[in-house]
């Protein structure tokens, strides 16, 4: 990624330069309010991707996320005055709680605002720091809006998530941490959404060795940060639906995307795909739970999106808040992605002995009969006849291809249907 000559300039028009002494002096700032996550070596990845890689362990953050960091060091950076005016901020999730809590450390007044939609668990994991919550418009943007407006009505300092020196600054005393936990560091994989994080942790890295390549990663769904380095400014897009909701940002911050133009190496992409198998990896072999997108780090390596080999590698996992009512679902669609689990459907005669005929075959096979519904009416179903659906634990895609094949061979009409 090229250096654009106008970074400087834009950087002195409204905002002083961030530097890694900024950061350092975060960093004291928040020492013991804020954990120092451990950096997890990982055979397994290392093994799979051909490099050796470390895990910043984030999602063990207090709060769940990295976001506690930049929240703390921008209400702490406030005057006196401000303070006791208290805090304003608009989020849907890790941004809220980070907020909520830095407030409460402090004793300053705090409001949030998020979506009626917000997921409960968020709501009242915000409001368990003390924060006041209110829910306002049907989409963040429109949460924003009025937090906007609140602000000018009651004074209070808006905590933006991520397009502020401050909380860039704090967000960037992962990468001091990752120099005291690492000897040897040639690249740091890191998610992107508005900027924050990568922007924080590449001015670290870069400034104190620039020779460790720094790349950022977003989800094909919702790549901001790659429209904007097409037209070399921030734009705003129309994102799709992606399972990594927290970097779900129409539209990069004007001054991270300085800083990522300055000092990151390259934005990739991974899809959903990656993303729900990555999860799952980190959950079976790690037992990690982490947030799609503080799987995309790691997915970026694994799936080759970035040209790295035999380096030591950083994955910066950057936080664990996924919705419980959304955990069953990531981890089946994570099954059904590496071929783990599947669904068939086949219509068989309606006579005793037929289903037991069809079980011993998949029994053969060694695949796990996980549900199983017997149906004897519906469109595909004459009289006489019973149409079953079962979904069954497999080993691999193989595994999967070998059982439809072998029933279509004993005289299965066969149908897949996840």
């Amino acid at each position: 990624m090229e250096y654009n000559d106008n970074v400087e300039k834009f950087l002195i028009g409204e905002w002083t330069m961030i530097t890694i002494q900024d950061i350092q002096q975060a960093r004291e700032r928040m020492k013991g309010v804020v954990h120092k996550t451990p950096l997890e070596f990982s055979q397994t990845f290392s093994r799979l991707s051909g490099n050796n890689v470390y895990m910043k362990l984030e999602n063990l953050q207090k709060t769940g996320s990295f976001k506690v960091r930049g929240s703390y060091n921008k209400i702490m950076s406030l005057s006196k005055e401000e303070r006791e005016r208290g805090v304003i901020a608009a989020s849907a999730g890790n941004h809220a709680q980070g907020v909520a809590y830095s407030s409460s450390m402090i004793g300053i007044p705090c409001t949030i605002v998020m979506p009626k939609g917000a997921p409960l668990s968020k709501i009242q994991a915000t409001q368990g720091y003390g924060a006041n919550v209110i829910l306002h418009g049907d989409v963040f943007d429109e949460s924003l809006e009025y937090a906007l407006k609140l602000k000018e009505e009651t004074k209070a300092t808006f905590v933006h998530p991520f397009d502020d020196p401050a909380v860039i600054a704090g967000q960037g005393t992962i990468g001091v941490e990752l120099f005291e936990q690492l000897d040897s560091i040639d690249a740091v994989i890191c998610p992107v959404g508005g900027g924050g994080l990568l922007s924080g942790i590449a001015i670290a890295m870069k400034q104190k060795n620039p020779s460790i390549q720094v790349y950022g990663v977003e989800s094909t769904a919702c790549a901001s940060t790659t429209a904007a380095t097409k037209h070399s400014k921030p734009i705003m897009i129309t994102p799709a639906n992606t399972i990594a909701d927290g970097i779900a940002v129409k539209r990069i911050g004007d001054l991270t995307f300085s800083y990522i133009q300055k000092y990151v190496d390259d934005i990739v992409c991974v899809d959903e795909t990656d993303i729900s198998r990555t999860m799952l990896y980190l959950l079976e072999r790690n037992k990690l739970l982490v947030e799609g997108s503080a799987a995309c780090s790691l997915a970026a390596l694994l799936y080759k999106k970035i040209p790295l080999q035999g380096k030591n590698v950083v994955a910066i996992l950057s936080g664990g808040n996924v919705d419980v009512t959304l955990i069953s679902r990531i981890i089946e669609r994570g099954l059904v992605e590496s071929g783990r689990f599947v669904t068939f459907s086949t219509v068989i005669s309606d006579k005793p002995g037929q289903l037991n005929k069809l079980l011993r075959i998949i029994a053969d096979l060694e695949a796990n009969v996980m549900s199983i519904d017997h149906q004897r009416m519906g469109t595909n179903v004459l009289p006489g006849q019973a149409e079953i659906r079962f979904s069954l634990e497999t080993k691999n895609k193989d595994h999967i291809d070998q059982i439809h094949q072998v029933l279509t061979e004993a005289g299965y009409n066969i149908r897949r249907l996840d």
